[in-house]
C-alpha cells in the first residue's frame, strides 16, 4: 500500500500536516520524539550495564562452596 507513495506524495502529505498543525506544534512534537528516543537509549544502556555487572559479579567468585570457609 505504501509502496506507491512517491516524492510528490510525501511532499503533499508534509504540506497538509504543516497546514493542519502549524510549525510550532510540529516543532514541539519533534522535540518530544527526540526526548523519547534519548530516554529509550539511556534505558537500554542502563539495562545492558546492569546485566554485565551481574555477570561480572557471578564470574568473580569461582571458589567452590566447600572451600570458601577455609580461607
Amino acid at each position: 500500500m505504501l509502496n506507491n507513495i512517491g516524492p510528490m506524495g510525501l511532499l503533499l502529505i508534509a504540506v497538509v500536516v504543516l497546514v493542519l498543525f502549524g510549525r510550532g506544534k510540529i516543532s514541539s512534537l519533534m522535540g518530544e520524539v527526540g526526548k523519547g528516543i534519548t530516554a529509550f537509549k539511556k534505558g537500554v544502556k542502563d539495562g545492558t550495564q546492569e546485566i554485565e555487572d551481574a555477570a561480572a559479579d557471578t564470574a568473580r567468585d569461582v571458589t567452590p562452596e566447600k572451600d570458601k570457609d577455609k580461607a
